[in-house]
């Protein structure tokens, strides 16, 4: 049986570079920077422009991943695509990133498999798992697992919304999963999923058990109306924040225990940038040295699927992730799901 390890990594931010103060000087939201800084550790995050999608986004990251793997898009058998923010409710963004990458151009045409995973934060790890699920059995050689968001395009940036709309940006990461015979990879992986607190943090608006799922008035003809507790997501934190401790210390002590290591054998820690208090206090409570935990929420926030990927790629290129390195990761979110996975790099 073939490991699956990570041959290859990339990632893209948009350019524009939205600040703290931002949300005042320009929404006019009763925050500030000091605010948003205290109780997140964001300083800055990134918005794409008005007409970019999430598969726009993922397009330079993946090229990039492919690039570093030394493939060419043809070389894909199987694109993966994590993201909650997708570029319309159906079809899946996979496909459109299949055709951005020039997969259906010319005559040697390849019509690679294409898969959404819609597990938000937690949806890189969950891609990851079944990437490497794939490589292991002999069914694919080379899967590309890509987590992308924009979330600047359903943002609610009043003051009503303000504990939700500072928290997130817009960016991309991608790798690409390849078979090969050496002793790395991912070592194991844990998942899981907890659906009594599905509500504590969600998006409404697509709520198929209404009839329409938006409003449109009793006769149909109308324009459609969507209340503003639908339109924007809506997070009770407290519950959040509590239970992502808990579950992202659990999700990796399961991994260690898995493949019998202790946390100080592990070189580097790759959690979800979600908020730099949550990441912090799991450091604190598993006496983690800070350089074995990168963060990088501080300059682009939460970009939800992209968080592990864009954070890997960025260790990676400036030399902190290195080949022998062995590499935790782990997630949490909506849903409530979380993830863990142990990589031999």
């Amino acid at each position: 049986m073939p490991n699956a390890y990570i041959s290859g990594a990339g990632s893209y931010i948009p350019p524009l570079v939205f600040k703290n103060d931002e949300f005042k000087t320009k929404y006019d939201m009763d925050t500030s920077h000091e605010w948003i800084e205290q109780r997140t550790g964001i300083q800055e995050r990134h918005f794409a422009e008005r007409g970019v999608a999430s598969s726009d986004l993922a397009l330079p990251a993946s090229q990039a991943a492919i690039k570093d793997a030394g493939l060419v898009p043809e070389d894909i058998d199987l694109i993966i695509f994590a993201t909650l923010s997708a570029d319309k409710a159906f079809p899946g963004s996979a496909v459109y990133l299949q055709k951005k990458l020039g997969l259906l151009d010319g005559e040697s045409k390849k019509f690679v498999a294409c898969l959404d995973v819609r597990n938000q934060c937690s949806g890189f790890l969950y891609s990851l798992s079944t990437a490497a699920a794939f490589i292991k059995s002999g069914q694919y050689k080379h899967v590309l697992v890509v987590g992308a968001e924009t979330h600047s395009a359903a943002l609610d940036f009043t003051t009503r919304g303000r504990t939700v709309a500072t928290l997130f940006g817009d960016g991309a990461g991608a790798v690409v999963v390849s078979a090969t015979e050496e002793d790395r990879g991912l070592r194991c992986s844990f998942l899981g999923a907890d659906g009594r607190y599905a509500e504590e943090l969600k998006l409404d608006l697509w709520n198929i058990a209404e009839r329409p799922y938006v409003d449109i008035g009793n006769d149909r003809s109308g324009p459609g109306t969507v209340r503003p507790e639908i339109l924007w997501p809506q997070m009770n934190g407290k519950v959040v924040f509590k239970n992502a401790i808990e579950r992202m210390i659990m999700a990796l002590m399961q991994a260690c225990w898995d493949q019998k290591i202790s946390h100080e054998e592990i070189d580097l820690f790759l959690f979800h940038q979600a908020n730099k208090r949550i990441n912090d206090y799991i450091a604190e409570q598993l006496g983690l040295p800070a350089h074995k935990v990168p963060s990088n929420i501080e300059r682009y926030g939460n970009t939800t699927a992209a968080t592990i990927p864009l954070l890997m790629d960025e260790c990676k290129r400036d030399g902190r992730l290195k080949k022998g390195m062995k590499v935790a990761c782990v997630a949490f979110g909506s849903g409530f799901t979380w993830g863990s996975a142990i990589i031999d790099w």
